[in-house]
């Protein structure tokens, strides 16, 4: 498929023009950041990891009726994807204190937590995308409170999904961060899951030895990410061999 017009570019996707209107080309690159880019490197071989593991857990929420923005896999690196409007909020389930919430309350990170904890995050790199209430969200009009029940709805499934399919392969899913859109289906507004979902956006724990199989390898310098993701691509049978061509990271300063 030749490539459209860009639509936008982040860290780590690139968003094109798609086949048909209300459709658009996900790009996954081999960029990997870190502390809101501040640590950044090329990893070969991410891309083609990660595309392959949204797809796999995309097409299984889809099969279980949790919708999501995915429609097929074009090839190693692209995907199609319905065009929504994303909320400006990263959704962010917790099963197990680790990262920012072991900092900011002075939890054990491991400690497992009473129950999933759902937060939000403003979407904005200018201000280190803040945590934020229910209240500030209403508050600026970034979504109604039906929205926000709805999103935690499809977070908590999203979470009991990838649990159990994690738990399968003696992964521990700690967290995960997820973004939603908006669609019209005829007249009515639903809500979707959007973004991608992989170990750029979860946090996964070996459960026998702890091993961390997820960015937080390059956050604080564990090891090989790229053999992180391939380890977790074939637990899940969805890469049973690394992409060809994977070399060591190439730091960019």
């Amino acid at each position: 498929m030749a490539r459209r017009k860009k639509v936008y570019e982040g860290k780590a996707k690139i968003l094109y023009e798609g086949p048909e209107p209300g459709t658009l080309v996900q790009y996954f690159k081999d960029d990997a950041t870190a502390f809101n880019a501040e640590k950044r490197a090329t990893i070969d071989g991410k891309g083609v990891l990660n595309n392959r593991l949204s797809e796999y857990f995309m097409t299984g929420l889809n099969g279980i009726g949790v919708p999501t923005h995915f429609i097929r896999r074009i090839n190693m690196r692209e995907q199609l994807i319905r065009a929504v409007e994303i909320i400006p909020l990263e959704v962010v389930v917790r099963n197990v204190a680790a990262g920012s919430i072991s900092k900011r309350l002075g939890i054990e990170e491991g400690t497992a937590l009473p129950r999933p904890i759902v937060e939000f995050y403003y979407k904005d790199d200018a201000l280190g995308d803040p945590l934020v209430s229910e209240e500030h969200i209403i508050a600026f009009g970034w979504a109604t409170q039906q929205d926000l029940d709805d999103m935690i709805s499809l977070a908590l499934r999203v979470n009991d999904f990838l649990s159990g399919l994690m738990l399968g392969v003696n992964i521990k899913l700690v967290d995960f961060k997820i973004e939603i859109g908006r669609i019209w289906d005829g007249d009515f507004m639903r809500l979707i899951v959007a973004d991608e979902i992989s170990p750029d956006s979860c946090r996964l724990w070996d459960i026998d030895t702890g091993q961390k199989l997820d960015k937080d390898v390059f956050r604080r310098d564990l090891g090989d990410l790229a053999d992180a993701y391939t380890e977790v691509a074939k637990r899940l049978g969805v890469m049973p061999n690394a992409p060809q061509g994977m070399t060591k990271p190439t730091l960019i300063n």
